[in-house]
């Protein structure tokens, strides 16, 4: 399962883009629509910062970890650029890039003001 920020147009707009890559059996939803993030081992500071990749089993991986994780599932050169991305040298800058992304998301293109994350908190 991907979890994202349903609020904001830049993550929604990635996330119908990276359901259309997954398999059918992965569930792709805005964490608004979850009635209890304790379920899934996150609370309201997780998923209004960083999109979310849940397994069962597993813990859950957020920032860039979940969007590697969600290139992995798509498969194909997608699952390659998630792989790369999970390993060194590129996971050492992703979570930095990651941050930078999310923090300044709202200026990226099919963002809102919703977008902006020190709204949430």
């Amino acid at each position: 399962m991907l979890i994202y920020d349903g609020d904001c147009g830049f993550c929604t707009s990635c996330a119908r883009w990276i359901e259309r890559r997954l398999p059918d059996d992965v569930v792709v939803v805005p964490w608004q629509t979850l009635d209890d993030l304790a379920s899934v081992g996150l609370d309201l500071d997780d998923v209004t910062t960083a999109a979310w990749w849940i397994e069962p089993g597993r813990a859950p991986l957020g920032g860039h970890l979940a969007i590697a994780a969600s290139l992995t599932a798509a498969g194909g050169a997608w699952g390659v650029a998630g792989r790369a991305i999970s390993a060194p040298p590129l996971r050492w800058i992703g979570g930095p890039a990651y941050r930078v992304i999310a923090r300044y998301r709202y200026r990226l293109p099919g963002a809102t003001p919703a977008c902006r994350v020190d709204q949430h908190q």
